[in-house]
C-alpha cells in the first residue's frame, strides 16, 4: 500500500521547533502511531524509517521526529535531557491530536523505548506501548560514555564520542537521568505492552527487556528478535518487527480508533458514553480522559469498571474531598488528610413512617468523612458544614432537571 509523506514542524520543549515526518497510507489510517528513535539518532535512522514504511503499508499512520538538538530540530543537544525528550513526545502527541488523530500506539527504539514508557501516562488515547531494544532504566545510556562521566561531573560538561560522532554531555543530563523513577512508571503503565529485544544485542542487554517485562502489569507480551543487532540494520528484522507489531495491535486498536475519533469532538464539560460490547461494558470519554463503566459479574456484567451508581458516588465523594482540601488550604486549617466514604441505599421517609398510607422510600447517599490533623472542634464542625457545599452536592440538592433529546446518528 503506497503512502504519503508530509514534512511538518511543531513546537517542542521551551517552544523550540521540532521537525517531524508524518507517513500515512492512501486510505484512511487504522490508527496513528508515534515513533521515538534511539539515543543521538534522528528520525531518518534506518530502523525507524523501515519500520514506519512497513506499518504504513499495513494501514497505519506514523509520525517520527527529531528530538531537540538533533537532525532538523531546533535547539542544542547539550541542553537536552531525558525529561525534555519525554516532553517532546507529549508535544508530538498534542500536535497529532489537534491536527489529525491522537496516537493509539507509542513505539520507541532503544532510549526512545524508555522515553515512550515515561511519556505514556500523559497520552491517554494511547492503548499500546511498544519497546524495541530498550533499557529498563534511562540511566543505562551512561554506559555509552562511562569513561567520560568523571570529567562531566568535575567540569560540568564534556565532549564524548557516540557512534563516531562528537556530542557535548552536561552534568544536568546525568542529574536528570538519576531523578527518573522508571520502574514505577512501567508498573503504572495501564496500557498494553509489547517488548521486542534480541538476545544478541550488544548495546542493551536482553536482561533489560526482562526487567521491563517483570515490572509491567498485564496485558504484556515479549518477542525475541533472535540474531538481530541493536540498530536493526537488516531490512528483514525491521519488517518482522512491523509485521508482529501490526498483528498484535489489532487486539487493542479498534477501541483506540473509537477513542481517538470521538474525543476530538469533545470539549470540557462534555461526556460521551460509547458501547464497548453488546453487554454492559461501556467506554466513557471526556476531553482528555478515557475509562470503562460496567456492571458487576453478579448481574451479568464483566466488572471491568465502576457501575453507574459507583460513578455517581465517586463524583460526590471526589468533589466533597476537593472542596474540603481547598477550604482548609485557603483558611490555613491544619488538615493533614481527608477521606470520604460513601454508599447508596433506599430508606423509608421518616415523616411517613407513621402514616396510614403506604410509606414512601427515598434514595439516600450517605457520606462518612474522616478528618485527621490537629483540628479544634470548631474547625471540625466548620469543615463538616463545608462538606455539604461542594458543587456536586449542591447540584444534586438543587432544582435539577434532566433533559433527554434524540439526535440523528450522523
Amino acid at each position: 500500500m503506497p503512502g504519503r509523506r508530509t514534512k511538518l514542524e511543531f513546537p517542542g520543549t521551551d517552544g523550540l521547533s521540532i521537525a517531524g515526518l508524518l507517513e500515512t497510507p492512501e486510505d484512511n489510517p487504522q490508527a496513528f502511531a508515534l515513533f521515538a528513535h534511539c539515543f543521538t539518532c534522528g528520525k531518518d535512522v534506518v530502523a525507524a524509517s523501515r519500520i514506519a514504511r512497513s506499518l504504513v503499508a499495513k494501514g497505519y499512520a506514523v509520525l517520527r521526529f527529531d528530538f531537540t538538538g538533533l537532525g532538523s530540530s531546533d535547539g542544542d543537544f547539550a541542553n537536552s535531557s531525558f525529561s525534555s525528550n519525554t516532553a517532546d513526545l507529549v508535544h508530538a502527541a498534542d500536535y497529532l491530536r489537534e491536527h489529525y488523530r491522537a496516537p493509539a500506539l507509542l513505539i520507541g527504539h532503544s532510549l526512545g523505548g524508555a522515553a515512550v514508557l515515561a511519556a505514556a501516562h500523559a497520552i491517554p488515547e494511547a492503548v499500546g506501548v511498544v519497546t524495541i531494544g530498550a533499557p529498563s532504566d534511562p540511566e543505562h545510556v551512561i554506559k555509552q560514555f562511562a569513561c567520560d562521566v568523571k570529567a562531566i561531573e568535575e567540569h560540568g560538561s564534556a565532549e564524548v564520542s557516540l557512534a563516531g560522532r562528537a556530542f557535548t554531555i552536561k552534568k544536568q543530563f546525568l542529574d536528570d537521568l538519576a531523578e527518573q523513577n522508571q520502574q514505577q512508571k512501567i508498573a503504572q503503565l495501564k496500557k498494553a505492552l509489547l517488548v521486542f529485544h534480541s538476545p544478541m544485542d550488544r548495546t542493551v542487554s536482553i536482561n533489560e527487556a526482562e526487567k521491563i517485562y517483570v515490572a509491567a502489569k498485564h496485558p504484556k507480551s515479549f518477542v525475541s528478535l533472535d540474531d538481530a543487532d541493536h540498530l536493526l540494520t537488516k531490512a528483514h528484522d525491521a519488517e518482522y518487527v512491523a509485521t508482529i507489531l501490526a498483528a498484535w495491535a489489532t487486539r487493542f486498536i479498534s477501541e483506540a480508533d473509537v477513542v481517538s475519533q470521538q474525543t476530538t469532538s469533545l470539549t470540557k464539560g462534555h461526556i460521551l458514553v460509547a458501547e464497548k460490547n453488546k453487554q454492559f461494558t461501556r467506554t466513557v470519554l471526556s476531553d482528555n480522559h478515557v475509562w470503562l463503566a460496567d456492571e458487576p459479574s453478579s448481574v451479568g456484567g464483566g466488572d471491568l469498571g465502576p457501575d453507574p451508581y459507583e460513578h455517581l458516588l465517586a463524583a460526590l465523594g471526589t468533589c466533597t474531598s476537593m472542596t474540603l482540601r481547598m477550604y482548609a488550604n485557603r483558611k490555613n486549617i491544619p488538615l493533614d488528610d481527608v477521606t470520604v466514604e460513601l454508599n447508596h441505599n433506599r430508606q423509608h421517609l421518616k415523616d411517613c413512617e407513621d402514616c396510614d398510607a403506604q410509606p414512601r422510600k427515598i434514595e439516600v447517599l450517605q457520606k462518612y468523612i474522616t478528618l485527621t490533623g490537629e483540628l479544634s472542634q470548631q474547625q471540625r464542625q466548620r469543615l463538616l458544614e463545608i462538606a455539604d457545599r461542594c458543587p456536586v452536592h449542591q447540584t444534586l440538592h438543587g432544582d435539577l432537571e434532566i433533559r433527554t433529546e434524540l439526535i440523528d446518528a450522523d
